[in-house]
């Protein structure tokens, strides 16, 4: 077992990506876990956290499935009955929200952590460049923290790592290009798992991280914003 281990919860986005590049560099050995729970591009984002794992030299990696959440609905990343919105970011919470999946999620992770003996966990939530997601905040993550020491062993002590919290798009992009992480492997679209639709929230926060970073995006788009 390694000295220091983290946990991370990799989508195969930009984001969470780069929160594990975070953990490496910290000195953390990882451990990657990806959830597949029927969203619309969950060929494409398996195939991502896959290839950024190699990238990193991850050999422990879970991938599990959480089909529940198709038959729970309410989010048109799981229901195609529901089109996901296209129009440009607006107030309130839209329904590319799936309920609790931070909170499922990190449930898991920290079974897991607590099984490998990892120290920490890491997920990259993004607080002010979020589409409105009431479990993407600071305050969120530190409840869950607190009760996930609550439930754990009393030898457990987790942390969760939000490195990525306060940060804005553009500066997102910046460390990673210093970090020398691989955007191009990366994975945001919404809806398409070919080529980025360019239209969806996930894109438009993403080509407007890059634009006001003066970056190219490496990953092309039907239509760019």
């Amino acid at each position: 077992m390694a000295e220091k281990q983290a946990v991370c919860i990799m989508s195969g986005g930009m984001d969470s990506t780069l929160a594990a590049y975070l953990m490496k560099e910290d000195g953390y050995d990882i451990i990657g876990i990806h959830f597949s729970y029927g969203q619309r591009t969950e060929f494409k984002e398996h195939t991502a956290f896959h290839a950024i794992c190699d990238h990193l030299h991850v050999t422990k990696r879970y991938v599990l499935p959480l089909e529940f959440f198709k038959d729970i609905g309410a989010s048109s990343l799981t229901d195609t009955t529901v089109s996901v919105p296209t129009e440009g970011i607006e107030p309130g919470v839209p329904t590319t929200y799936v309920p609790f999946r931070n909170g499922i999620f990190l449930s898991i992770a920290a079974a897991i952590a607590e099984k490998e003996g990892a120290e920490v966990l890491s997920i990259g939530v993004v607080e002010e460049d979020s589409s409105g997601y009431p479990d993407c905040t600071k305050v969120f993550i530190e409840s869950m923290t607190q009760s996930i020491n609550l439930g754990t062993k009393a030898s457990t002590k987790l942390q969760i790592a939000m490195p990525l919290v306060t940060l804005k798009k553009e500066e997102i992009v910046a460390k990673a290009l210093q970090l020398e992480v691989p955007l191009h492997l990366t994975w945001s679209c919404y809806q398409n798992d070919t080529v980025a639709c360019g239209v969806c929230d996930s894109c438009r926060l993403r080509l407007k991280g890059f634009a006001l970073a003066n970056i190219l995006d490496p990953i092309p788009y039907e239509t760019a914003t």
